[in-house]
């Protein structure tokens, strides 16, 4: 390495870390599962900060550990599976889902309240929005500086200060918990995690984290893997301080935002109860400031796989068309685009969780190669059940697997497979002919 980075450059690749995950997701699901969790915040709370906290560092430092992203933590697949694996996380992540999530969380709380809505309103917002994200993403070796130097500052400045009002003086006793959450507060609290997709995130981010490590002048492995962990552990804390504060917002709002489905809806009208249009303002500021560091390392992580897979592309033209199509697809709607990408993550979130699983213990692993092929498939194919019964499918004939009425079919046949692979599988042997002399 050329030189080591100062302490400011480490806290501010953390700041970084933490503004690429806190984006739409993170900002509209705690809020909605803290009023359905009411009373039964405490083990929600716990369940949620597993797979919105806990998984997404777990995957940072396998990220470390393999030494790249997905691709990387995929090597022992083949190839061609590999890729796909790599894309359609990317896909997941990038223009179908998360990426336009961020455009509308934007809209509905930065915009929204303050205009006459309406679809031209959204279209014109949508092209701003991404044309703002496009220029930041085509510069990523700027990201440290525009982000976790300045942006990021000011927007937990922000949230600290909503965090805070929260805590000394919420609206409200904690609400009644809804029937899903009564009996099974953490369980439920776990799957409201998929929604905000950071594990995924983390596999992603990892690698791009990397590359404004060595634009920075950081080339040794030692040096990347202490940097991206201490980057981390403080988006980790950020996040979770961020969650207990909007959970608590949420659980102590049945009043004020009575009959709200949404996040976002649940936000507005508490912060409005709590400080007015001023209040509001500075919600909105917030929340288009999160939205729009998350979709520029979105873009950015989609654009450089793409450019790794193929390198004689363009990386400033592929982002514009990434761009151009997460403004398109944010005209869907948020509460339909939720609703398409729920199934989708139950499917594909267990495969995620098995991969960084595999990574941890790929040294105990004798046949690497049958190893993830047979985790992977397990988790891929369980998961696909939850996902299916999610999106409404009639899968009563499999209610007898364990866990199947809660959404984790996957987790017991994908820990039983992965325990095969590391006791039971053996390691290839080649016999070699020779002759005696």
């Amino acid at each position: 390495m050329k030189k080591p980075l100062t302490g400011l450059d480490i806290f501010g690749l953390g700041l970084m870390t933490f503004a690429f995950f806190l984006g739409a997701g993170n900002i509209i699901f705690p809020p909605l599962a803290g009023a359905q969790a009411g009373t039964e915040l405490v083990p929600a709370m716990l369940g949620f900060l597993v797979t919105a906290v806990g998984l997404p560092l777990i995957t940072l430092i396998a990220v470390a550990k393999a030494g790249g992203g997905i691709s990387t933590m995929a090597r022992y697949l083949p190839v061609k599976v590999a890729t796909v694996l790599a894309l359609a996380v990317y896909i997941i992540i990038g223009p179908s889902f998360a990426t336009p999530r961020t455009g509308l969380v934007a809209y509905e709380i930065g915009v929204k309240p303050f205009i006459e809505h309406s679809a031209i309103a959204l279209a014109l917002f949508s092209v701003v929005f991404f044309s703002i994200v496009a220029w930041l993403a085509i510069n990523p070796g700027k990201l440290l500086d525009y982000i976790g130097k300045f942006i990021t500052p000011l927007l937990v400045m922000l949230l600290v200060a909503l965090a805070i009002a929260v805590f000394v003086a919420p609206l409200d006793g904690l609400g009644v918990p809804t029937e899903r959450y009564q009996d099974s507060a953490f369980i439920n609290g776990f799957l409201e995690g998929y929604n905000t997709m950071d594990t995924f995130g983390a596999l992603v981010f990892g690698m791009l984290i990397v590359n404004v490590l060595i634009s920075k002048g950081v080339s040794e492995k030692a040096y990347i893997y202490k940097y991206l962990m201490i980057a981390g552990c403080i988006a980790a804390a950020g996040l979770a301080f961020v969650y207990v504060a909007l959970f608590y917002l949420g659980a102590t709002s049945q009043v004020v935002a009575q009959g709200a489905t949404q996040g976002t809806d649940i936000l507005a009208q508490y912060v409005f109860a709590m400080f007015g249009q001023t209040g509001l303002m500075a919600l909105a500021l917030v929340v288009m400031l999160a939205c729009l560091t998350t979709a520029v390392g979105l873009v950015s992580a989609l654009t450089t796989f793409l450019v790794q897979l193929q390198p004689h592309w363009n990386y400033t033209k592929l982002a514009l068309i990434n761009c151009a199509i997460c403004a398109l697809v944010t005209n869907v709607g948020l509460s339909q685009l939720i609703s398409i990408s729920i199934p989708v993550l139950f499917a594909v979130y267990p495969v995620a969780i098995a991969l960084v699983a595999l990574t941890f213990v790929s040294d105990k692993l004798a046949n690497k190669k049958l190893s993830y092929q047979f985790v992977l498939a397990v988790a891929l194919m369980f998961g696909v059940l939850d996902g299916l019964k999610v999106a409404g499918v009639d899968m009563q004939s499999f209610n007898y697997l364990p866990l199947f009425n809660n959404g984790m079919a996957w987790l017991l046949p994908t820990a039983g497979a992965l325990l095969i692979a590391m006791f039971a599988f053996k390691k290839t042997t080649h016999v070699t002919a020779y002759s005696k002399g």
